[in-house]
């Protein structure tokens, strides 16, 4: 990265166009409480920030100028400045926040307290909580419609998905899915959801205007036991036109059908693969593989794995920066 940073200069001081800088794509190690930066043109980890105990959760700022961490073990979201790439502040979050999605519009930060059974709603410019929402038990997944009207949580043991009004902050209606629910993405419409449950084995499509399950997939990947195959991560690509779902233990990628349903391939990647990003084109996507503590990088249009990169130990998070 310094040689990069000493190229653009030096063309700056010579008048000379400068290259674009490559993506970074930030992964959250809970086993090392560090954060693994990634250069997306190199495909190598070029720094690591320390941050605090368990990190799991990570997203962006609106404007790419920070990264959010929910440090589970030490109760709080942390703040990382990405232009010195160090933790600046610490906002409350409750008790062990896993999982966290930003309001599209208002910048409300919603987070799932798995500890507390609540999913607490904070304002991140203010600091102030503005509500705490009693859910299931064991409240995991987090995520916030792109239309900004519902807030979506699952509970793992309770096998819900609590659907939050994000005016009123109550919630409208509860849809009981698979065993272990663990995540939620929208389509890029905010018309269908997509939630996994892990022990169910399954991934539950919504439709969100009639807040009703439509389809449910299950899956079989050849040569793997089916007890091993738990479905956690989802990435949709922005045309409609794949799903991609992490099966976890089972070490594969599953590729869908956004619009049929029907599964075209199974991807090998590494061990326990837990989460997924797409990088700004949607030509690459990076799996977190949390026991061979890597990341792989699958090739979208011809859905191969072109590398892993060896992280911290526990990859559990990863986010892209689309802005670089």
């Amino acid at each position: 990265m310094k040689t990069v940073l000493k190229q653009t200069a030096l063309a700056a001081m010579i008048g000379l166009s400068t290259p674009a800088l490559a993506g970074l794509a930030y992964v959250s190690n809970e086993k090392d409480n560090t954060i693994s930066v990634i250069d997306t043109e190199l495909l190598e980890v070029i720094d690591t920030i320390d941050v605090g105990a368990r990190p799991r959760g990570i997203l962006l700022s609106p404007d790419g100028s920070r990264l959010y961490v929910c440090a589970s073990d030490d109760d709080s979201v942390q703040v990382i400045d990405l232009a010195t790439r160090k933790v600046v502040d610490t906002l409350p979050s409750g008790e062990d926040p896993e999982q966290f999605a930003l309001h599209p519009t208002n910048g409300d930060l919603y987070i799932a307290n798995e500890d507390d059974a609540i999913v607490t709603v904070l304002d991140v410019n203010s600091k102030e909580i503005l509500a705490q929402i009693d859910v299931g038990v064991e409240p995991e997944g987090m995520a916030v419609s792109p239309d900004g009207k519902w807030a979506v949580n699952t509970s793992e043991t309770t096998s819900m998905l609590h659907w939050i009004n994000t005016e009123t902050f109550e919630i409208e209606k509860n849809i009981v899915v698979g065993q272990r629910p663990r995540h939620v993405e929208f389509s890029k419409d905010s018309k269908i959801a997509w939630a996994s449950a892990e022990i169910g084995g399954t991934v539950h499509i919504i439709d969100v205007d009639k807040l009703e399950q439509i389809h449910e997939i299950s899956f079989k990947v050849p040569g793997v036991n089916q007890d091993r195959v738990q479905p956690v991560g989802i990435e949709l690509t922005s045309d409609g036109k794949y799903a991609f779902v992490a099966l976890g233990p089972s070490n594969h990628v599953a590729v869908v059908d956004a619009q049929s349903y029907e599964i075209f391939d199974y991807l090998l990647v590494g061990s326990r693969v837990w989460q997924l990003d797409l990088d700004k084109n949607e030509k690459h996507l990076y799996t977190t593989n949390g026991v061979s503590g890597d990341v792989s990088v699958i090739d979208v249009d011809k859905l191969k794995v072109l590398k892993s990169i060896k992280v911290g130990r526990y990859p559990w998070g990863v986010v892209i920066d689309p802005s670089s």
